[in-house]
């Protein structure tokens, strides 16, 4: 089985019991199940602020050689993954 196919959890449980979902933010409440989802994006958000911050401060300490070396690999993995889409997507 795929994972297009695969049940989503609330799919699983909505048929056998409403019931233990309501007090959680599901769908069919007035929240929207958004309380949950806040929190979480609101975490990664802060996460990966600091991760970047992180790697700032790093690049900013290389020498500059190695910030080329750095540089010409991003460029060549950003181009490789160019020319991927371009061939799925025939453009």
């Amino acid at each position: 089985m795929t994972d297009i196919y695969k049940p989503i959890n609330d799919d699983r449980n909505n048929g056998s019991s409403n019931a233990g979902s309501e007090g959680h933010g599901s769908a069919g409440s007035p929240e929207g199940g958004s309380s949950g989802d806040a929190g979480r994006a609101l975490l990664a958000g802060v996460v990966g602020g600091v991760v970047s911050a992180a790697g700032y401060l790093v690049y900013q300490r290389l020498p500059d050689d190695q910030k080329a070396k750095l540089q010409a690999q991003v460029r060549a993995l950003v181009e490789s993954r160019l020319n991927e889409l371009r061939g799925r997507f025939n453009i």
